[in-house]
């Protein structure tokens, strides 16, 4: 939509800014209601004839008794546009932004064409990740702060401490977290909906991670803990110190932590299984955790996760399956419960069928990659023991007594 203008200046340079967004033949109007003084109006019309007299512009006059009044002004020659008001156009400042960004850095492709699209967006008139043609050093600190997370140059250290080691600036990282999440994920997977320290934490970038609860027949160096005690916690570098009383009947992570406590003290009652909380997106530090349980305890004790039924379920499932390095089973995750129970999704998935295939989690993924698929946080169900008849085949939804059938 044509905007008015009081001042020439603007208004040109609106011209060339709809031109560089895309608009063929932009046209804007005065503002005549709007000027403050005659000399004013004077001045205005002194620039826009300026401007016509160099070929830059057309202009258009109204009909009958406003035939000497100026109706609009349309571009006609962009580039004598550029010429009279001494102003790059956006497609040259873009190419030398490319030039300047990456110049002399040693980056991966993926990170180096996720930057290129800053100033792709530029020569739009758009901005990227909040940052426009003015922060090209801003971008090339991302790409340096991303390319560092790629290298594994994060690993056990705090954003503040990682940002100074990297760039000379404890803070940048905390400025640029957007972008630099967005040239990350382009190289590696990453959680969509996460914060993005949530989102970096699962790849290690954190000191003083959360604690990991673990709720089960535990031992703490060898003493047993008492099963009153509805669950233990301990920094996830410290697993090693855990032991088991006998061998779980199954392990089952979670991610919610109102479902791990209703599991823990309503399903669970004699700690026949291994129940722990990962913290939502589990960090790089739970990962290794994982790996470590699964590492120590026998091949038929069944790994199993409960998360919510959306996409970022379905991530945390899959980060877990990795982590562990053994088959995971899918805990009242289902797409009969989210039919059943779900609601419509706020965003559309960036799920694709077929993205989880030899996985358990695989038909669930089909499902939510499709367009009428349902979304259901897990707090919807009553937990139940994984063994349970009832979970193999219905599911309770809380303060309902209707049943659904489990595949």
């Amino acid at each position: 939509m044509a905007r008015k203008f009081t001042d020439a200046a603007a208004l040109l340079h609106d011209l060339l800014d709809r031109r560089e967004g895309g608009t063929e033949a932009p046209f804007a109007y005065p503002d005549h209601t709007a000027f403050p003084t005659v000399i004013a109006a004077d001045a205005f019309m002194k620039a826009i004839a300026a401007a016509e007299r160099a070929g830059c512009v057309a202009l258009v006059y109204g009909t009958g008794r406003r035939r000497d009044e100026l109706k609009l002004v349309r571009l006609t020659d962009a580039d004598a546009l550029y010429a009279h008001l001494g102003r790059e156009p956006s497609h040259e400042m873009a190419d030398r932004a490319r030039s300047e960004m990456l110049k002399d850095l040693d980056v991966h492709p993926a990170v180096r064409d996720a930057a290129l699209a800053a100033p792709d967006a530029w020569s739009r008139k758009r901005t990227w990740c909040n940052l426009g043609p003015d922060d090209v050093q801003a971008v090339r600190t991302a790409v340096v702060l991303a390319q560092a997370i790629v290298d594994g140059r994060h690993l056990g250290l705090d954003y503040r401490t990682f940002s100074r080691k990297t760039t000379g600036n404890s803070k940048a990282l905390e400025r640029l977290e957007a972008a630099v999440l967005r040239l990350v994920g382009a190289a590696i997977d990453l959680p969509a909906a996460a914060s993005p320290r949530a989102a970096l934490a699962t790849l290690g970038l954190e000191r003083f991670g959360p604690p990991l609860l673990l709720a089960g027949a535990l031992t703490l160096n060898g003493i047993p803990i008492p099963l009153s005690l509805p669950y233990l916690g301990v920094p996830p570098g410290e697993i090693g110190r855990v032991g088991f009383k006998q061998t779980p009947s199954y392990v089952l992570t979670i991610e919610n932590f109102a479902s791990f406590n209703r599991h823990v003290l309503e399903a669970d009652h004699d700690r026949t299984g291994l129940t722990i909380y990962v913290g939502g997106y589990p960090s790089l530090a739970t990962q290794r955790a994982l790996n470590a349980v699964a590492a120590a305890l026998p091949g038929e004790v069944p790994f199993l996760h409960w998360s919510d039924i959306d996409p970022d379920g379905t991530w945390i499932f899959r980060t877990i399956e990795r982590a562990t390095g053994r088959p995971l089973r899918p805990h009242l995750m289902c797409r009969e419960l989210a039919e059943a129970y779900g609601e419509e999704p706020s965003r559309a998935s960036q799920l694709r069928v077929g993205e989880a295939a030899g996985s358990m989690i695989s038909d669930l993924v089909d499902y939510l990659a499709g367009p009428d698929a349902k979304v259901m946080e897990q707090e919807e169900v009553d937990p139940m023991l994984p063994n349970s008849e009832d979970h193999r085949n219905s599911v309770a939804k809380s303060d309902t007594s209707e049943d659904v059938a489990l595949l």
